[in-house]
C-alpha cells in the first residue's frame, strides 16, 4: 500500500486528481483510514497517561516454546518416559544446536533464545497461556485484538489502534504496521495502521510523486477541498470530515520531511551505524533486521506511538524441516528484538535521565505453540498452548508469569497478583495481557476484553487495576 502527497512545490497530476476525485467517496481515497471512522475527534493525548510507546513482535507461524520461551530439561522428560509426560523436548535431533538449556536473568531458556538471554533479566516471559483455536488467522487475531475472531474474521480493534487512539493523532503515523494485520473498528481514523510491506513501501508513502502540480494550482484545490468539508453540509458529515481529516493527516506525513529516518540506503554516519547494528545491507528493504531498525527509528524520531512488524521467517514446521529451522529462524527473531532493547537503551529520553527503552514497551507473540510430541514426519503440529513475552517500559523483568504443565504442557492456572501458578487462579489468555498495557496507560474496560473490571479475588487489593499485576512493576 502507497500513499503519495504533496510538498509544497506540488504533487503528481494524476494522484492528486485521483485522491480530489475520491474524496466525496470518503477517506477511502487515501488507502489508509477505513471510510466509515469518526472524525479523529479531540486528537489529544489522555492527560494522565503515562509517557509510553510500544513495538509488537510478531513470530509468524506458530513458534515451538520447547526451543525457546518454556523448555523442559531433557533428563527429566526423555523418551523413556513419554507416555508418562507426554513431552518430548527432542533436543537431540536439533541439527546445529548442542540443545543445551540456558539460565540467565534467574530464567531458564530454550537453546534458540539467542541473543534476548543476554536482556533476559528485563524480560517478563507468560506461560501456559491458552489460545482456544489451532488456526493460524484466529491465534494471529485473537492475540492482535483481545478478542476471539467470529469465524476466521477479527473482532474489534487491534490492541497498537487502541494504544494510539489513546495517546492522540499528535504523531505523524500514530499506528505504523509493517507486514502485520491490522485493525479499527470504530476508533479515530488517525489511529488505524498504516500497513506497509516494507521500507520501500514506506518511503513512497513518505514521499511526493513526479510529475507535480504547480504550487499555485495545489493551493487552490487544497483551500476548494477545505472549505467544502467546512460547509454546513460537510460540517454535518461524519463521513467527509473523517475523510479531510485524513486528508490532512496525509498531507502532513509527506510535508513533514520523515522519510530520511527510513532511507537506509543513505551513505551517513547515523545510517550505517543502524545497518553495522542490526545486521543488513544497503541493497536489503524487507528483512526482519530492516523492519526492527523502522520500528525503532519510527518511534524515537517522534513518528509513531506504536509499531508492529514482523520479526523472523515462517514457523509453521509440521515436517522435518522442524530440526533444522524452527530454532534458527526463532532465534533471528529474538536477535532483532535484543537489537531493538539495545538500540533503545543507548537512546536518551529527552531529558528525563532515561532511556527509549525505559519508555517503551515491547510485547512478543505468536499465534500459538507447537505440540510437546514430535509427530511421524518429525516435525510438530498445532498446539492451544502459547507463552509470549514483554520487557522495556514498566515490565517487571527477570521473572516467569503462568506455567504449562508437565503432562502435555497444557495451560495451568495462575494467581494473576503474584504469577505463580494456582488451582484457584485464571488461565490466562491474550487478552489479560492487552488489558495490563491498557489499564496502566487508563484505557480501562473500554476496549471490552471480557476480563472483570474487579478481577475478583484475583487482585490485591482489588482497587489495584491491572489485568496481571506481577506483569508491571509499581
Amino acid at each position: 500500500m502507497t500513499v503519495r502527497k504533496h510538498k509544497s512545490k506540488g504533487m503528481g497530476r494524476r494522484r492528486f486528481i485521483q485522491n480530489a476525485l475520491a474524496l466525496s467517496a470518503g477517506t477511502a481515497a487515501f488507502n489508509l483510514w477505513p471510510a466509515m471512522s469518526p472524525l479523529a475527534h479531540a486528537q489529544l493525548r489522555h492527560p494522565d497517561a503515562p509517557d509510553r510507546y510500544y513495538i509488537f513482535c510478531y513470530f509468524p507461524g506458530g513458534w515451538d516454546i520447547l526451543l525457546s520461551l518454556d523448555p523442559r530439561n531433557p533428563a527429566q522428560f526423555t523418551n523413556g518416559n513419554l507416555r508418562t509426560t507426554q513431552i518430548q523436548p527432542g533436543y537431540e535431533l536439533l541439527q546445529g544446536s548442542d540443545g543445551q538449556l540456558i539460565n540467565a536473568g534467574g530464567v531458564t531458556w530454550g537453546p534458540y533464545i539467542g541473543e534476548l538471554a543476554n536482556h533476559a533479566d528485563k524480560v517478563t516471559v507468560v506461560r501456559g497461556m491458552s489460545m482456544e483455536t489451532l488456526t493460524h488467522e484466529v491465534g494471529r487475531r485473537r492475540f492482535i485484538t483481545g478478542k476471539a475472531p467470529s469465524g476466521l474474521q477479527a473482532r474489534g480493534s487491534s490492541a497498537a489502534t487502541w494504544l494510539a487512539s489513546h495517546y492522540g493523532g499528535a504523531e505523524a503515523i500514530p499506528n505504523l504496521s509493517v507486514r502485520v494485520e491490522t485493525y479499527n473498528d470504530g476508533l479515530p481514523n488517525y489511529a488505524t495502521g498504516l500497513a506497509v510491506n516494507s521500507v520501500s513501501d514506506l518511503l513512497r508513502a513518505l514521499r511526493p510523486a513526479e510529475p507535480s502540480l504547480a504550487a499555485r494550482l495545489v493551493q487552490q484545490i487544497d483551500s476548494r477541498l477545505v472549505d467544502a468539508a467546512l460547509c454546513p453540509r460537510g460540517a454535518q458529515s461524519n463521513l467527509w470530515s473523517g475523510a479531510e481529516a485524513s486528508r490532512k493527516k496525509a498531507q502532513d506525513m509527506v510535508t513533514g520531511d520523515l522519510s530520511s529516518a527510513f532511507d537506509f540506503r543513505a551513505n551517513t554516519p547515523e545510517i550505517q551505524m543502524i545497518r553495522d547494528h542490526y545486521g543488513f545491507t544497503r541493497n536489503q528493504t524487507n528483512t526482519p533486521q530492516v523492519q526492527g531498525a523502522m520500528a525503532v527509528q519510527a518511534i524515537t524520531s517522534g513518528i509513531s506511538r506504536c509499531a508492529s512488524i514482523s520479526v523472523c521467517p515462517g514457523l509453521d514446521t509440521h515436517f522435518d524441516e522442524w530440526s533444522t529451522d524452527q530454532g534458527p529462524n526463532q532465534a533471528m527473531g529474538f536477535q532483532v528484538v535484543a537489537r531493538m532493547a539495545e538500540d533503545l537503551a543507548r537512546r536518551p529520553y529527552r531529558d528525563t535521565g532515561e532511556s527509549w527503552l525505559d519508555r517503551t514497551v515491547i510485547v512478543g507473540f505468536s499465534e500459538f505453540s507447537r505440540t510437546p510430541l514430535l509427530n511421524t514426519r518429525g516435525g510438530r503440529d498445532h498446539s492451544l498452548t502459547n507463552a509470549c513475552f514483554l520487557l522495556g517500559g514498566k515490565v517487571r523483568g527477570g521473572q516467569v508469569i503462568g506455567a504449562s504443565s508437565d503432562v502435555g504442557m497444557m495451560p495451568t492456572k495462575t494467581n494473576l497478583t503474584t504469577g505463580r501458578p494456582d488451582l484457584d487462579g485464571e488461565v490466562i489468555r491474550p487478552e489479560h495481557v492487552l488489558q495490563t498495557l491498557f489499564d496502566e496507560v487508563g484505557i480501562g474496560e473500554a476496549p471490552d476484553l471480557r476480563v472483570p473490571a474487579c478481577r475478583g479475588d484475583l487482585l490485591n487489593p482489588c482497587e489495584r487495576p491491572l489485568a496481571v499485576p506481577a506483569l508491571l512493576r509499581s
